[in-house]
């Protein structure tokens, strides 16, 4: 069972499904609500839910399915990739946790896994991208932090300096000690980081 909101997605997805040899596509959804009532008719094997829907998430779906007592095995499609949601899926009882940018062929792959009973997800992966993608801004001061965020805003010194209600030059003093704290040499290297931490927010209110 495939479950998204978008059906141009969905219809995507179902054809790549359909055309491999041992998997059908048994229902579609586009939420919840819908993905909860469709799973007791037609009792899914593998369920393909997207991380954002219209009235919750696919892991409040996964929650709700497995305390109803589905059997289905879950995996999570997501524009996303961000370790808290990789979390929160695990926690869950997802099965794996695939981007929607991945090759039609994998997505067929990992649904016959998942449906063999094999787990693409677990506490290993998570401490494995945690320690890939640990957090640069961890050593910062508050102060740091503001200038991150305000960095990342666009703002010039200057504007930071009046923003926080400090001398310029004490804005240019936090920039090359976070600098170093970050491993980065440039002031543009600091925005271009801020805004790439804004875009994997997978909570974020632009869902796709």
């Amino acid at each position: 069972m495939i479950v998204d909101d978008h059906e141009v997605v969905r219809r995507g997805i179902a054809e790549v499904v359909d055309r491999s040899e041992g998997l059908s596509v048994v229902a579609e959804a586009g939420s919840v609500a819908e993905g909860e009532r469709r799973a007791a008719l037609v009792r899914p094997q593998v369920i393909l839910v997207d991380l954002q829907l219209p009235d919750g998430t696919g892991i409040d779906l996964i929650t709700k399915l497995r305390a109803s007592g589905s059997e289905a095995r879950a995996i999570i499609l997501t524009s996303f990739d961000d370790d808290r949601a990789l979390a929160e899926a695990l926690e869950a009882g997802a099965a794996a946790y695939l981007l929607k940018s991945v090759r039609g062929a994998e997505i067929s792959d990992v649904i016959h896994a998942v449906a063999a009973g094999r787990v693409l997800l677990d506490e290993r992966t998570i401490t494995r991208r945690r320690a890939e993608h640990e957090d640069p801004t961890a050593d910062l001061t508050p102060s740091e932090l503001r200038v991150v965020d305000l960095i990342g805003e666009g703002l010039s010194n200057r504007e930071i300096a009046e923003r926080l209600s400090v001398a310029e030059k004490t804005v240019k003093n936090h920039i090359t000690s976070l600098l170093a704290k970050m491993g980065l040499q440039r002031r543009t290297q600091v925005a271009a980081w801020a805004a790439s931490r804004k875009n994997r927010e997978w909570a974020a209110t632009d869902k796709h």
